[in-house]
């Protein structure tokens, strides 16, 4: 692949910044509290391989303590005008006691979807349930957990189960969501984002003649 050459580029700065969410997706994660409730929780490291999302959550959390027990999650991606519903859930936890380091700028809350303003809706083939406000929802199960090379964080493989997606963001007649109608909440250096106008496609783009998306 050949780069054009940036003739305005400048030299670069040498920095530390205290995160790297350098533009990734928003999820909500539904998994199950010992009690049988649900615990909803906002994170923003995820990534897929084929079939496999990847997971990356602080390991003194309810989402990480639920995974160890019990390993069905449904993750529930929401769209740019639903921040935020997703901040309404930042500074809480499902967990109690809260952790140590938690403490200073979260509380304790168990009732999250009613706190986000949000709605459950049943899953076909795990027992959380998913975010029905959320265009995509992901069902899978929780196939490797372990922690990460500082001993803060867990790495979670899931697999895919199955994919919900809303109509509209669907290619009519097909299995694709439709990348001109699909806008994913993005968390870029602590702020939120959408998508803006689509620059070009992959060449191995299954939807990017705009005629193809009405068959």
């Amino acid at each position: 692949m050949t780069l054009e050459t940036d003739r305005t580029a400048e030299e670069h700065l040498v920095i530390a910044p205290s995160i790297l969410y350098f533009g990734t997706p928003v999820a909500l994660l539904t998994t199950e509290n010992d009690d049988a409730t649900v615990n909803l929780s906002p994170m923003s490291s995820a990534w897929a391989l084929g079939q496999v999302v990847v997971l990356g959550l602080l390991r003194t959390g309810q989402t990480a303590h639920n995974l160890f027990a019990r390993p069905e999650v449904v993750i529930n991606l929401p769209a740019p005008h639903q921040w935020q519903a997703v901040e309404r859930l930042a500074r809480l936890t499902g967990r109690d006691p809260v952790p140590l380091e938690k403490q200073e700028l979260y509380r304790y809350e168990n009732a999250k979807f009613e706190a986000a303003g949000l709605r459950p809706e049943p899953s076909d083939m795990v027992r959380p349930p998913r975010v029905a406000e959320c265009p995509l929802q992901l069902e899978a199960r929780a196939e490797r957990v372990r922690t990460d090379a500082t001993g803060r964080f867990l790495i979670v493989e899931t697999h895919v189960l199955r994919v919900h997606a809303a109509p509209s963001i669907v290619v009519p007649g097909t299995d694709h969501v439709d990348p001109a109608a699909w806008s994913p909440l993005i968390f870029n250096f602590r702020h939120y984002h959408g998508l803006g106008s689509e620059l070009g496609h992959s060449f191995r783009s299954e939807t990017a003649d705009p005629a193809a998306r009405r068959r």
